[in-house]
């Protein structure tokens, strides 16, 4: 049997990151003719089709969800062995990183982020910045070293490492007359709703779906994040609809439930501007970040039974 060709390995991690031939075979200075070459032999190798049409863009494979981070960290630790960086004296390390990342993120992983760094570089600081909106200039012009996210297009020039996978779900408060029985598309639409919007705005994803359905829900509050939502939601007849591990330390004491209606499952990853690629203690922060999403112990399909 032949050994895997293990430049393959680089040109499925820039795939992964990319969702695109062109822009993955501009990233590694290839022609898309030959990137699709390099696609259809990790096809034949893996077995799967790992990227597919959808629409004009190309989306990943359950299978190369599951790649993704364990590709982009081969490929971390084969630059690291190459490059002619010195490595980080991170115990005498004296510096200040700006993550940008909304407040779920934060009252879910930064306790346990802070003490996974303090533990080996002591003289760090960790600045948790807002986001105000979906721009990643601030990570372009340096004000920003690693951004947390959700994301869309952010053109080539920044790498996107996947850090784990999210979905939304329903939270009331204890004892609301959505936790005594089966939580269908009627009854969720026919309580009064929080909408979570930076911009402002009433409707999204899941008005687009109960429409299907002929359904209409009541949006009561607009918030401009998760937490708010659950601290209005705790004290009224309200349903926050909130991502499920993000928000896994902020709904003790309430009824979380699947959503009756079908909704597109959340890639939350890690953005960094390329001149970081090769910074050794910027290497050490993305792999911190890696490591606490990894082992968070938050399945996504820990949400609760109807109440007795």
């Amino acid at each position: 049997m032949n050994a895997p060709d293990l430049n393959l390995l680089i040109v499925l991690d820039a795939l992964l990151s990319e969702n695109s031939v062109a822009r993955a075979a501009e990233t590694l200075g290839l022609s898309p003719s030959a990137l699709s070459r390099s696609l259809a032999r990790l096809r034949a190798t893996t077995g799967d089709p790992l990227l597919v049409r959808a629409g004009r863009d190309l989306v990943p494979t359950p299978h190369a969800l599951e790649l993704r981070v364990q590709v982009r960290a081969l490929v971390e630790g084969a630059q690291a062995v190459l490059c002619p960086c010195k490595n980080a004296d991170l115990g005498g390390l004296e510096r200040t990183f700006t993550i940008r990342a909304n407040e779920g993120f934060v009252d879910t992983f930064a306790a346990e982020l802070l003490a996974l760094v303090m533990e080996t570089a002591p003289n760090v600081r960790l600045r948790f910045a807002p986001k105000p909106d979906k721009s990643v200039e601030a990570l372009r012009m340096g004000a920003v070293d690693l951004e947390i996210g959700v994301v869309g297009h952010t053109g080539p020039e920044l790498r996107v490492q996947a850090l784990f996978r999210d979905r939304f779900i329903g939270v009331v408060r204890a004892g609301h007359p959505l936790a005594r029985e089966e939580v269908t598309p009627q009854r969720y639409a026919s309580f009064g709703h929080i909408s979570v919007s930076r911009r402002g705005q009433l409707s999204g994803p899941i008005d687009n779906v109960l429409d299907t359905l002929g359904l209409q829900r009541t949006v009561a509050a607009i918030v401009s994040g998760f937490p708010a939502a659950l601290s209005l939601a705790r004290d009224s007849d309200l349903i926050a609809n909130v991502p499920e591990r993000q928000t896994a330390k902020s709904r003790g004491g309430m009824f979380s439930f699947p959503l009756p209606v079908l909704t597109a499952t959340l890639t939350v990853s890690q953005i960094w501007h390329p001149r970081f690629d090769n910074d050794p203690a910027h290497r050490w922060l993305r792999s911190c970040l890696r490591r606490v999403c990894a082992t968070q112990a938050s399945s996504l399909y820990d949400v609760g039974a109807p109440e007795p």
